[in-house]
């Protein structure tokens, strides 16, 4: 099944059930959210959220190449971000809370019906039923994640006690919030199955631990790791 969807380019993969709070200040963007909040009542009000490539997503004009041939490349797999609060500012702006809500695969892309990008999208499966397999594999990733958290949050034990039981809610949490690059958590976004993703999230949980053990260093956050590069003077 397809669906024709706006598109937000961000230096940030999202994940069904994570929250994503916005600061929206470009033009195009400010259209896109009067365009969900006239949205008839009942309507999703939800765009897609996909991670870029390579480049930086600035307030240069409609006219630049977010397509993938131009200065701006994306990822193909995205997350919906269904809008759940909207505070309109003073000066046009908005401050939005978002939610993510469905995985998706992005196809053609159009730049120029609308000041924002939208595209055609294909969902993807998500499970629809108990899985033994992935109830086993959560049980050794609540484990490992809580060693992980003990190494790099003092907090820690007030933390891992929040962490949820159903499998695919957990794999989602640990790929958002564990300290991963954009490259691995775009991955684990891109996995299908909830068994295969917590796999993934073994290895990567086991490897990240394994080196925090090695450096003692807390690794610098991810925010820092994803600003762009300041301008020239």
């Amino acid at each position: 099944m397809t669906a024709r969807l706006p598109v937000f380019p961000l230096a940030t993969v999202l994940f069904p059930g994570l929250v994503l709070p916005l600061h929206i200040f470009e033009e195009r963007y400010r259209a896109l959210v009067r365009h969900l909040v006239a949205l008839p009542e009942g309507a999703p009000r939800e765009f897609g959220v996909v991670a870029i490539r390579r480049g930086w997503e600035v307030a240069s004009g409609a006219g630049q190449d977010m397509s993938g041939s131009g200065e701006v490349t994306l990822h193909e797999v995205g997350c919906t971000a269904e809008l759940r609060q909207v505070t309109e500012l003073d000066d046009g702006g908005f401050d939005i809370v978002t939610v993510g809500r469905r995985r998706f695969r992005m196809g053609d892309v159009d730049r120029t019906s609308a000041p924002y990008l939208t595209a055609e999208v294909q969902w993807l499966p998500e499970p629809d039923g108990p899985d033994e397999t992935a109830d086993l594999l959560a049980a050794r990733v609540i484990a490992v994640f809580r060693q992980y958290l003990g190494l790099i949050r003092a907090e820690a034990g007030q933390l891992t006690e929040q962490l949820p039981e159903d499998a695919t809610v957990l794999s989602h949490l640990v790929a958002a919030t564990a300290a991963l690059t954009l490259t691995d958590r775009q991955r684990l976004l891109a996995i299908d199955g909830t068994a295969a993703r917590l796999r993934a999230e073994l290895h990567l949980l086991n490897r990240e631990a394994a080196l925090l053990r090695q450096v003692r260093a807390v690794p610098v956050p991810l925010a820092e790791l994803a600003s762009p590069p300041p301008a020239p003077n």
